[in-house]
């Protein structure tokens, strides 16, 4: 089970986080990531992170912006999302992405899904 928290609605250049808690069974050793989706749009992954090895990949738009992170004590993995622009309000979703040992396979082998938490930018 994955549960997403934070969203929000933030002026242009400021700065939110969002939670995503996950059952340990998830969380340990697995690939998580953020998603975002705009409607008619295709969900975009924005940021995965290998909770095992705590390596990290971003999507161009959002590198040097967003940092994703972990918390082993709550099994929460977060996005911390700084300089936000109106291009950033979406749905953010949390998500599982197949795991290949110490890496993460690529956007579109995500396999679960949390509900989404509304992030909107103006």
């Amino acid at each position: 089970q994955l549960v997403e928290s934070g969203g929000d609605s933030v002026e242009a250049g400021g700065s939110l986080t969002l939670s995503c808690a996950t059952a340990k069974y998830t969380y340990f050793s697995n690939c998580l990531a953020w998603f975002r989706q705009v409607p008619g749009k295709d969900r975009e992954g924005v940021a995965s992170i290998h909770t095992g090895s705590g390596s990290t990949n971003y999507v161009d738009s959002v590198a040097g912006r967003f940092t994703i992170s972990q918390d082993d004590a709550k099994n929460t993995i977060n996005l911390q999302m700084n300089s936000l622009t109106p291009e950033d309000t979406a749905m953010y979703y949390c998500a599982t992405i197949t795991n290949y040992g110490m890496g993460c396979g690529s956007w579109n082998e995500a396999t679960y899904w949390g509900q989404g938490t509304q992030v909107t930018v103006s």
